[in-house]
């Protein structure tokens, strides 16, 4: 099997930028890389959005998720052009299950306490509501580790999260028949790292790799993420 192109699926409370780090590491090792931007409306607009994207490429496709991305991989997927999973950061869910549910067996992280509430206007229907990081509390909360001048860009650029996301059910777990891969971030402020290591756990993911990093580790620890994806992009091929 040809080597796969490289997809990264950034989460909530970022975008595309958040994944620039990995990105330039891995076009330098000669990958094929495509990083989507995800609207982060819902979790079903927002899986179907990167399966078709990924169904338009050629050749088979690496999935790499980090945090809301990871879900957003768990349900994308199941794509027949992709041969594995990579979670960053990130919620494994199973069919089913919400993020909120996931979260709710574990102790809040200090996200919880920071977040920010705001209306958005859906045509035809009723508002929405916006979820966001706290732009006072982001730099430590979100992007501990981050550079102070990087991390206060981030906190006036942040992608918010509908709040219909959190509650809404995994409608698949590619995890089921696609080889996956884990780094948990165990300085991680935003996720408790045990969330992420439960969800691996049960996905039964091939390799699980500790970083000491915060929620950003695909900032904080670039080469630790290439690592990880290219190893599993060698696995796969």
């Amino acid at each position: 099997m040809p080597t796969p192109t490289v997809v990264l699926v950034h989460g909530a409370f970022a975008d595309a930028a958040s994944w620039a780090p990995v990105t330039a590491e891995l076009l330098r090792r000669g990958f094929a890389v495509r990083v989507p931007p995800v609207a982060n409306r819902s979790l079903s607009a927002d899986a179907a959005y990167v399966r078709s994207f990924v169904e338009q490429l050629e050749g088979p496709v690496l999935l790499a998720g980090h945090s809301y991305g990871g879900a957003v991989i768990t349900v994308a997927g199941v794509a027949e052009n992709v041969v594995g999973l990579v979670y960053v950061s990130g919620y494994a869910l199973t069919e089913g299950e919400s993020l909120g549910q996931l979260q709710g067996g574990f102790p809040d992280s200090d996200l919880a306490a920071n977040l920010v509430y705001a209306p958005y206007p859906v045509e035809g229907g009723e508002p929405g509501t916006d979820v966001s990081v706290a732009v006072d509390a982001f730099p430590a909360v979100f992007a501990a580790g981050v550079p102070e001048e990087t991390a206060r860009v981030l906190a006036v650029s942040q992608r918010p999260l509908s709040a219909f996301a959190f509650g809404e059910p995994a409608s698949a777990a590619a995890w089921r028949t696609k080889p996956s891969w884990g780094i948990v971030s165990s300085a991680d402020r935003t996720i408790d790292p045990e969330v992420e290591r439960f969800g691996y756990t049960r996905a039964q993911v091939r390799k699980i790799v500790e970083v000491d990093a915060p929620h950003l580790v695909m900032q904080t620890h670039p080469a630790d993420v290439a690592d990880v994806i290219a190893g599993a992009a060698a696995e796969v091929s």
